[in-house]
């Protein structure tokens, strides 16, 4: 009996104090803690992936955004910079004024190069910048110098097209005073000529369609003036035109093709050219290519005319249909430009992407290159 009236006295004695610590616990304040901010998208603070990221640019002496033959891709380096900098820890802009900045970009070792810069000329020579930075082993985007040439000489890129059994116009290329009479030249009427290099539709106007000699000799002096290059003559293809943005994914090497329909209103003689003009002017209207068998026909073409050309990480391919509805090779621009052009429209209009996700993928294929 003594042995339970302690242990219920021990008992009692442990409730009462239990009691008396939670009233203790009731009566202190909870502490308010200040700005808490609500789970919303804007107030989710990402995680940066640690990667340096050098945009890498040259002065442009010219008019704002002016053409530059060194320049394949004129970026609009501070909205890349910012759109970057959301993803990735260190990105910067370098600007390359000589040879020991190059020297000095190399040395940093970044782990990406985003530039749409060719080539350098310092000390009297070229540096083409892609394959100066393949040396070094720096991921870079876009080709390297020997796809470059292959796309930007329309001859080349032509012929390179035939051995690899790609269907292009015929054609073969002048100069002023070659062909003397209409018998000599190698293809019938009606032609369309345009000079054998430079891109943006420079050199072609409302008399680049020719249906006779006298048009012939007219326009193939006019380019050589105009632009002193010689001019590519081919069979004129008078089907609709198409260009097909290319995105390649380097871990697999698989090509994603983003065909898009371009289409020019008729001009004064009744003829829908994709001339100079018509591209400065934005005149024309981009269309998603709604025909399965068309948007496969010209997928195909497109992958077969990247892969013959050397390309790699993306590019644009053009291409027309003549009068039966077959497509041809037209040219490339392996350095597509990114503000608002074809390649970007293609992206937009085939895999719904901002401009915002388009330049991610860019840097991303690009990073995943070595």
């Amino acid at each position: 009996l003594l042995e339970e009236f302690i242990i219920h006295a021990f008992m009692r004695g442990l409730c009462t104090e239990f009691i008396m610590i939670i009233k203790d616990i009731a009566k202190q304040e909870i502490p308010v803690i200040g700005n808490i901010l609500p789970l919303k998208k804007d107030n989710i603070i990402p995680i940066k992936i640690n990667k340096t990221i050098e945009i890498v640019i040259v002065p442009n002496l010219g008019e704002v955004n002016s053409h530059q033959d060194n320049v394949g891709i004129i970026l609009e380096e501070k909205n890349v910079l910012r759109i970057l900098s959301k993803r990735y820890k260190n990105v910067l802009i370098t600007e390359i004024n000589s040879e020991e900045d190059l020297e000095a970009l190399v040395k940093r070792k970044p782990d990406l190069v985003f530039s749409g810069v060719k080539y350098f000329f310092f000390n009297n020579r070229k540096i083409w910048l892609n394959d100066y930075l393949e040396m070094f082993e720096i991921p870079y985007i876009a080709s390297n110098k020997t796809a470059l040439d292959n796309e930007s000489d329309k001859n080349r890129a032509k012929k390179l097209m035939q051995k690899a059994k790609i269907k292009t116009a015929d054609f073969f290329i002048t100069n002023p005073g070659e062909y003397i009479t209409e018998d000599l030249i190698p293809i019938k009427f009606p032609l369309f000529i345009k000079p054998v290099t430079g891109g943006d539709s420079r050199g072609i106007d409302k008399n680049s369609i020719v249906f006779n000699f006298e048009s012939f000799t007219a326009k193939v002096l006019d380019i050589k003036v105009k632009q002193n290059s010689p001019s590519l003559v081919e069979t004129y293809l008078s089907g609709k035109e198409y260009s097909v943005g290319i995105f390649e994914d380097s871990s697999n090497g698989n090509l994603r093709a983003m065909p898009i329909e371009i289409i020019v209103k008729e001009n004064a003689d009744g003829h829908c050219i994709l001339d100079f003009d018509v591209k400065k002017n934005d005149e024309e209207k981009v269309i998603l290519v709604a025909d399965t068998k068309v948007f496969n026909k010209i997928s195909k073409l497109a992958k077969n005319s990247f892969k013959a050309l050397g390309g790699k990480s993306l590019g644009r391919i053009d291409i027309k249909m003549n009068s039966r509805g077959v497509p041809h090779f037209i040219e490339a621009n392996l350095m597509p430009g990114l503000r608002k052009g074809y390649f970007y429209r293609s992206c937009v209009l085939n895999l719904d992407m901002s401009y915002e996700d388009m330049i991610f993928s860019i840097a991303n294929t690009g990073l995943s290159s070595h």
